[in-house]
């Protein structure tokens, strides 16, 4: 671990922090839990990988331009080098016709010349010919071998591609700190460079608990369903920039919690769990496991769905550990509020939160007082439409969803027509 990630911001301590929001205390504030959780992310050491490998990882370096790009004069263009002062007179009409004195091919590496008054057939990317200031596009010509009819004329410079005309030697072509996607790739290849150095993928591993869960696609038995958690959570870390997996489901029995975990350990620069943690259930499997450890803290936050919370670090690597709700719209909502910022804190990237927009409620919505609520909208064209089917428990209408309505903690009903912030969800 190299550095400390960046806070989240607001006041007030979670109970990650050891000091207050536990079970028994007050819940606290989003904010305060999400300040807490990343005061205990440090970004991951940077490693040297190759460039095919690279993408979704977070820059640890600057790219500067090796050489000026493009490296020589070039034509943008199929066509014919000229000096553009033997096009002047040129028309339709009354072409200027110029000898062809050779070709040059895109990757030609010799060197070439073109003397006054003719011309040089010349391919897109192929290197400029000294002595030529122009190139006029085939479409302009009659695209002839050995006499050129130009039926256009052509100023200095046209189709040409200038010796640092894209980026100067030495230039930063890209800082430290961005995530890199495709085009970026190109851009530190074309600058020479085969690695480059980054903050790599977060390990991620998901683990479901629950005795009424069996995996998707077997025989599905009264009083038990599929989970779907540990599915979901694998996939959202991927979305958020992690390299992740799950864990097949694991029972309610602290003897196989623990064992469980600690097998995972090694595979993970951070764990999920889902399930396990209610405020006073008998079964509560994980957090009675992880409390004998004495270093993850279970809090109640003042949200809804999801107020149940747990987080904290265990084994020798002090790897960060979540405890989420079990129910799957909580445990979706926790995710995007808390686990994704510490993928992105473990990359030392800026991008922590979801995007955030202003749009019109569609219909009015209800929230405990209290409580902010985030609810399960369909977002377009500046308005967002509340969904039916808000229970913590109804996974399909949040399949519906493309954000997330915030209902402040003081507001208890909002009527449609309001204006309400929104999470914009990927």
């Amino acid at each position: 671990m190299t550095a400390t990630a960046p806070g989240a911001g607001g006041a007030g301590t979670a109970g990650t922090a050891g000091t207050a929001g536990t079970a028994g205390g007050s819940p606290v504030t989003v904010e305060a839990h999400q300040s807490a959780i990343l005061r205990v992310i440090t970004a991951l050491p940077p490693a040297s990988l190759e460039l095919a490998d690279a993408e979704g990882c977070v820059l640890a370096e600057d790219v500067t331009a090796a050489v000026p790009l493009p490296s020589f004069d070039n034509s943008s263009m199929d066509g014919y080098a000229v000096q553009a002062a033997d096009t002047d007179h040129s028309s339709e009409r009354s072409p200027a016709t110029l000898p062809v004195k050779g070709e040059i091919a895109a990757g030609d590496t010799g060197a070439f010349r073109l003397d006054p008054g003719t011309a040089v057939r010349i391919m897109t990317g192929a290197q400029l010919p000294s002595g030529a200031d122009a190139v006029v596009p085939v479409e302009w010509t009659n695209g002839g071998g050995e006499l050129v009819e130009i039926y256009r004329p052509v100023e200095p410079g046209n189709a040409v591609r200038y010796v640092g005309g894209d980026a100067r030697e030495g230039e930063t072509l890209l800082t430290a700190g961005l995530r890199i996607r495709p085009m970026h790739i190109a851009v530190a290849a074309s600058a020479g460079r085969r690695q480059v150095r980054v903050r790599p993928r977060p390990r991620v591993v998901v683990l479901s608990t629950g005795n009424e869960l069996t995996e998707p696609g077997t025989p599905l038995v009264p009083g038990r369903i599929w989970d779907s958690n540990s599915y979901m959570l694998a996939a959202a870390a991927r979305e958020a920039g992690a390299v992740a997996c799950r864990r097949s489901v694991v029972p309610d029995d602290i003897a196989g919690v623990l064992p469980a975990l600690q097998e995972q350990l090694r595979h993970a620069d951070l764990l999920v769990t889902t399930g396990g943690v209610s405020m006073g259930g008998d079964h509560d499997v994980v957090k009675a496991a992880l409390r004998e450890l004495g270093t993850v803290t279970f809090t109640k936050v003042a949200m809804q769905p999801g107020m149940p919370q747990g987080f904290g670090t265990i084994g020798e690597e002090r790897v960060p550990i979540f405890t989420l709700p079990g129910n799957p719209v909580s445990a979706y909502v926790s995710f995007h509020l808390f686990v994704r910022p510490a993928i992105a804190a473990l990359q030392g990237a800026a991008d922590l939160r979801l995007p955030a927009v202003r749009a019109t409620l569609t219909a009015a919505v209800r929230s405990p007082e209290g409580r902010r609520s985030y609810l399960r909208g369909v977002l377009g064209d500046g308005e967002v439409a509340p969904l039916s089917g808000q229970g913590s428990h109804q996974i399909a209408a949040l399949g519906k969803a493309n954000a997330l309505i915030i209902v402040p903690e003081r507001e208890t009903r909002l009527p449609a027509g309001e204006t309400v912030d929104v999470l914009v969800l990927p």
